[in-house]
């Protein structure tokens, strides 16, 4: 994971449209303008598949946030205050814990939650601690999501599913099948029908964090 706290991007909608957003590890503070005015928004950590309606006129500029960091209401006062500052606010006082992003890190690849506190030198239950004083998702909600994003990043490379299966840590195609539903809200054969969606998932995330400019398209 890169040390970028945050990936910017903005999108405009001149005509009204319904966006799916897709579960990625991250929260987002959005400035959203429309003809109603202007408000900042924290998103929070998505359990599967969201949809939301924008009507016409609407610029958004998200700033998405590493997974694990964090601004607090404080800081979300000050970038309302000054949105045009809200990148140099959000990298003077977000809050990223270097302890949380190797945990996090290690959810993505051990086989369990003990394997991964074992990595980071502490018990399960240390870990789940851990998390729920950052105000965190626990544990299993890091390496669950973490598992069905590596299985939809892989679907493009078109190895079997059954394949897609093993290499990823499910049990077998079923088992992938149920987490990609529970994720996506699509099975794995309808997202790599779906290469529009199969794009916004490698978006920076959970698992493939980058610094590039991202898109809600």
């Amino acid at each position: 994971m890169s040390d970028g706290r945050y990936v910017r991007w903005s999108e405009d909608f001149p005509a009204p449209r319904v966006v799916e957003v897709l579960p990625d590890g991250c929260r987002d503070v959005l400035v959203v303008e429309s003809v109603g005015g202007r408000f900042v928004a924290l998103t929070d950590w998505d359990a599967g598949l969201r949809v939301v309606g924008l009507a016409n006129g609407t610029r958004v500029t998200g700033y998405r946030l590493r997974p694990g960091t964090q601004v607090s209401p404080e800081v979300l006062a000050r970038i309302e205050a000054e949105p045009a500052r809200a990148g140099e606010i959000i990298d003077g006082d977000a809050v990223a814990d270097r302890d949380i992003d190797e945990a996090i890190d290690a959810l993505g690849s051990c086989s369990s939650v003990a394997r991964a506190a074992t990595h980071v030198g502490v018990s399960r239950r240390g870990l789940q601690r851990r998390f729920a004083a950052a105000g965190l998702p626990p544990p299993g909600f890091w390496r669950m999501l973490s598992r069905a994003r590596r299985a939809a990043l892989a679907l493009p490379f078109r190895l079997p599913l059954s394949e897609v299966a093993v290499v990823c840590g499910f049990s077998d195609q079923a088992h992938l099948t149920r987490e990609s539903i529970r994720w996506f809200g699509r099975t794995p054969a309808e997202l790599r029908r779906s290469p529009p969606t199969l794009r916004a998932i490698a978006q920076p995330g959970l698992g493939n964090w980058t610094g590039e400019q991202i898109s809600m398209r």
